[in-house]
């Protein structure tokens, strides 16, 4: 398979938690194939932006591979770099609105979370081809910071190290007037969410070439 982008996710293991994400954005993240979608009117419609990432949180978002980087490259790398990770916890996930959209997101400290991330983030960037100017304006467009503009200069993205915020998402943008109704259909069908939350897996995900995301390979964070 040829893979057009690379990432490296947070995917649920097997189970409820998973079979719910799959179900809800109606693309099953961890087998790479669509999935029926829940009875739940307009839910294809609100669904249609995260449907191809899948049920998943971004750690390192997705970049293009540098050039003279292969594959099996970054699939050693994150492999090593999994096995000296600890994996990290907080107290557990709940729903919020994220600008206008709805996610989970965690309960608590996030300095565990954080913790990984960062390192995925430092520890891979040597695999990441430079944004394109195409690419820094798309980011540009979010009325970044200047700290997020610094992270988006040095990294490729802005949303990282201590701008970084642990999500799940569940929706598109939402209409203000229409976050209450969501949030209660997405608790009517939410399974009971781990608590503590532990983060012990990272994905590395492709992008396919009909432009739907899948994993590659899964590491167990044994460090």
């Amino acid at each position: 398979m040829s893979y057009s982008r690379f990432a490296i996710y947070y995917v649920p293991a097997e189970g409820a938690f998973a079979d719910f994400g799959a179900a809800w954005l109606g693309w099953d993240v961890a087998r790479g194939r669509e999935t029926p979608q829940m009875d739940v009117p307009g839910l294809h419609d609100v669904t249609m932006t995260p449907r191809k990432y899948g049920f998943h949180a971004t750690l390192k978002a997705p970049f293009r591979l540098a050039d003279g980087r292969t594959v099996a490259d970054l699939d050693a790398a994150v492999s090593d770099l999994a096995a000296g990770l600890a994996p990290a916890t907080c107290n557990g996930l709940d729903l919020t609105a994220l600008g206008g959209f709805l996610a989970l997101t965690p309960d608590g400290d996030m300095t565990d979370l954080r913790r990984v991330a960062a390192a995925c983030v430092r520890n891979l960037d040597m695999f990441r081809a430079a944004a394109t100017d195409a690419e820094l304006a798309r980011r540009r467009k979010a009325g970044l910071s200047a700290r997020q503009e610094a992270l988006l200069t040095q990294w490729g993205y802005p949303y990282v190290m201590e701008e970084f915020q642990f999500h799940m998402t569940l929706t598109g943008r939402l209409q203000q007037d229409s976050l209450a109704q969501w949030s209660k259909a997405v608790l009517r069908h939410l399974p009971d969410l781990p608590r503590p939350f532990v983060l012990d897996q990272i994905a590395l995900c492709g992008e396919r070439a009909d432009g739907w995301f899948e994993p590659i390979h899964r590491y167990m964070l044994t460090g």
